[in-house]
């Protein structure tokens, strides 16, 4: 099996739609018959508990005290903290511990490349991770950039949403030309859209025109939906929870943008090397 492609999902601002994005994406490749393994980046644990577990700080293993492992010993056990959701998926859960160790790794070597280092010894036996980032730009959001081999980007169609993405953007490409020369932006996703208002019709018509000159806005946009919330609350993906709704129909069409993209570069790799 070919080592899985890293995607971070990401934005540093919270309630775009981060961690349902990670959750629906990642079952929707899974129908798809892809292998993938959910990460979560988050001391909140919001991804975990979306995926059913109500108690993470219960859990004797998660991201954080693998990732302790990594940086005291350099080798973990391939399935060691990893929990197989019903719904097809891995996940690999997080709790409050992860914030503790956000704050240690500022004094460790090599500090920006201890997730990459993880994900290493385990990738091969995926074709998808994606990994659920906090909302800020602090060590482990470096560490998921550093480990990416590329970004989805959710964002709302509003003001204070869009604003904040050039900043973001110039993260990414800080961390592209110090770190992870290879890292791309698969592209933005428009998330919580309620098309029947102006506003959002308007902001993500300037956002296609502006941005997506040079950074892809896919053309899915996932609509606002109530289902979405109660999904998460039953621990289910909404494609499991509401499975003909518009939110579900969505993210089908999403991982197959996704796919379809991958295909391409496939394409292009192969014709470079003839």
């Amino acid at each position: 099996m070919n080592s899985a492609k890293v995607i971070a999902v990401i934005n540093q601002k919270g309630g775009v739609g981060k961690t349902t994005t990670v959750i629906n994406l990642g079952v929707a490749l899974s129908r798809e018959g892809k292998k993938v393994l959910l990460i979560d980046g988050d001391p909140q644990g919001s991804l975990s508990v979306g995926l059913g577990k109500q108690d993470p700080d219960g859990l004797d293993v998660t991201i954080a005290s693998l990732l302790k492992e990594i940086i005291e010993e350099g080798t973990v056990s391939p399935d060691a903290g990893i929990l197989h959701n019903e719904e097809g998926i891995d996940l690999l859960p997080a709790n409050i511990e992860l914030s503790g160790l956000e704050t240690g790794l500022v004094n460790v070597m090599s500090r920006e490349f201890v997730l990459r280092e993880y994900l290493s010894q385990i990738k091969d036996r995926y074709d998808y991770v994606l990994i659920d980032c906090m909302p800020s730009l602090g060590m482990l959001t470096i560490n998921a950039l550093v480990a990416a081999d590329s970004v989805i980007i959710p964002c709302q169609p509003n003001f204070l949403s869009t604003k904040g993405i050039n900043l973001l953007l110039r993260s990414i490409m800080k961390v592209r030309r110090t770190i992870n020369p290879s890292l791309k932006i698969d592209g933005i996703l428009m998330t919580m859209v309620d098309g029947r208002t102006n506003n959002a019709k308007e902001i993500i018509s300037t956002l296609r025109q502006t941005v997506g000159q040079n950074i892809r806005v896919f053309e899915t946009e996932i609509p606002r939906s109530v289902r979405v919330a109660e999904s998460s609350m039953q621990g289910q993906s909404v494609l499991a929870y509401d499975k003909n709704g518009k939110a579900a129909t969505a993210y089908e069409a999403l991982a197959k943008e996704v796919l379809d993209e991958e295909r391409k570069r496939d394409r292009s790799r192969t014709y470079g090397i003839r």
